[in-house]
């Protein structure tokens, strides 16, 4: 097994690609805490908010009481708009940065110190967050932010060797997106945006997430590692 002993924190674990990295993290041997509003299905569940700072908190010093330490870190919980600025409500840009950036931001900070040498981070990124996708200005500002965000703390821990990656997805059957593919004809454009024929599961990214976690990425850091069918090798059509 490729995280034998190893605990890990996964925040947006009660659902889509949050929850598939628990359960994958889990059949792969890591002790696993799921931070959600939910309750989820990992070993430990722990139900808070995680842009309320004391609420993350408390949730990884719980995980610290039982295990004492933190392997991994998987920041998943996120949200969607879907406009472009002028049309963008203050409030919708500030939850969306609150929930996508500001809760990755909270999730490290109360994790790292708990983290040691061969401790590994996960964030979640986006394709969007490397090319950008009309009518989602804040949704694909907080991803570019987690890419920029990746980096520097690859630069920042590794001289304590924490490794600091993050995963962006293609298009993702998951609850944030099944309104986008409510409509036939609509998820085959979707579907043809990816070279590979179809759509990403969260088992595509769940996998990914269990390579950068474990050893086999051992001298891997401060990488955005797309997971998308292709989206961003360019324009799949015949032109």
């Amino acid at each position: 097994m490729k995280l034998e002993g190893r605990i890990a924190v996964v925040t947006g674990s009660a659902s889509g690609i949050g929850a598939a990295i628990a359960e994958a993290f889990a059949a792969e041997g890591a002790r696993v805490a799921g931070i959600d509003l939910r309750p989820s299905g990992c070993e430990l569940s722990l139900e808070a908010d995680v842009t309320d700072e004391e609420a993350v908190r408390g949730a990884v010093a719980a995980v610290v009481e039982r295990w004492g330490r933190v392997d991994i870190l998987s920041t998943n919980a996120g949200i969607a708009v879907r406009k472009p600025v002028e049309e963008l409500e203050s409030h919708d840009w500030d939850r969306v940065i609150a929930v996508n950036l500001r809760g990755v931001f909270l999730a490290s900070k109360y994790a790292l110190p708990h983290m040691g040498s061969g401790a590994a981070i996960v964030h979640m990124a986006s394709v969007v967050g490397l090319t950008g996708t009309r009518n989602r200005a804040v949704y694909t500002a907080t991803k570019g932010a987690i890419v920029a965000l990746t980096r520097n703390m690859a630069l920042d821990y590794a001289g304590r060797r924490i490794r600091v990656n993050c995963i962006c997805p293609g298009f993702t059957r998951t609850p944030l997106t099944e309104k986008l593919f409510a409509d036939p004809e609509r998820e085959a454009r979707f579907t043809a945006l990816h070279p590979l024929g179809r759509l990403g599961e969260p088992e595509d990214v769940a996998r990914a997430a269990v390579f950068l976690a474990s050893e086999d990425a051992g001298w891997i850091t401060g990488v955005a590692l797309p997971v998308d069918g292709g989206f961003t090798a360019g324009q799949a059509a015949d032109i």
